[in-house]
């Protein structure tokens, strides 16, 4: 099977979305609204603890988190926050993003989120699932038919 090959770290994706982002918010302040800050920090501390504890369940299960090297997991992870998105680094990844608009209190930039969604999921989300699948077989598509790549409760 020839590996899909993932040349932009996602951690790349969310830097240029945050600049992005900071760089829309200024081009029309007319589309500025008012909220408190403290939701950006209550979303941005949901999507660090996110992220976090799905690199904490993968090593727990000694496989790797290199985004770039999906061809080298070891086990499959399906425990924890697994159970309810098959992606929970890029659904807090997503999230410091949504924090980065509502600290940034202007609309135009919420486009981006959905620019996110579609780029890691065109970039990164379909070649890991074409690895993995390579990978783990029927037990990789039956655990991809009960969780949904973002987040389903």
């Amino acid at each position: 099977m020839k590996v899909p090959e993932l040349k932009i770290p996602p951690v790349v994706w969310v830097v240029m979305h945050l600049a992005v982002m900071y760089y829309t918010a200024s081009l029309l302040p007319s589309l500025n609204f008012q909220i408190s800050t403290h939701w950006s920090l209550l979303v941005l501390s949901l999507g660090l603890a996110v992220a976090f504890s799905g690199i904490a369940a993968f090593r727990a299960a000694k496989t790797t988190v290199n985004p770039l090297q999906p061809d080298r997991a070891s086990s499959l992870v399906i425990v924890g926050i697994y159970r309810w998105t098959r992606n929970p680094m890029y659904v807090g990844a997503l999230l410091v993003l949504a924090a980065w608009f509502l600290f940034l209190q202007n609309w135009l930039p919420m486009v981006f989120l959905a620019s996110f969604v579609g780029v890691l999921t065109r970039f990164q989300i379909v070649p890991e699932e074409q690895i993995l699948i390579g990978r783990f077989g029927e037990e990789y598509a039956a655990y991809c038919r009960r969780v949904p790549r973002w987040i389903g409760f």
